[in-house]
């Protein structure tokens, strides 16, 4: 698997938790459509419980809905939620000889924490029902 899909996989979770409604989704409901093992969405869904995004049920007749309406959830909830690591990352210990070695974190640091400010704000204006929407107009 390339990179962290943590919130990927968070934000798959919760679309399909929104267009399931009432109708409760069981973790190897939810792996199924992901293409992944239900440890997995167990462990994404439990991260999702404790932000108070997604209401799990164990047992027989168990399984995860949302826990407030989509129009309620934005994107940046559901990053947080996984503690999706910073998109971003600079590599340690370049040459202080080398005059790009020693500026570039300094260089970088402003751009890279502009594009990651630019990144939070459209995820906290983007909801899971924008999602859902744009998923269904897909389907159409």
């Amino acid at each position: 698997m390339p990179g962290n899909c943590q919130f990927s996989m968070a934000v798959h979770i919760a679309a399909l938790l929104a267009l399931s409604g009432e109708e409760p989704k069981t973790s190897a409901e939810i792996a199924h459509s992901i293409d992944t093992n239900p440890v997995v969405v167990r462990r994404i869904v439990a991260a999702l419980a404790r932000a108070g995004l997604v209401t799990a049920r164990r047992g027989a007749s168990g399984g995860s809905t949302l826990a407030r309406p989509a129009e309620r959830i934005t994107l940046h909830d559901l990053r947080a939620a996984v503690e999706a690591p910073e998109p971003f990352a600079i590599h340690d210990h370049p040459s202080t000889v080398c005059p790009v070695g020693r500026n570039i974190e300094r260089v970088l640091s402003g751009v890279l924490g502009r594009a990651e400010a630019a990144l939070v704000r459209e995820l906290k204006r983007t909801s899971l029902a924008e999602v859902v929407t744009d998923l269904n107009s897909e389907a159409a």
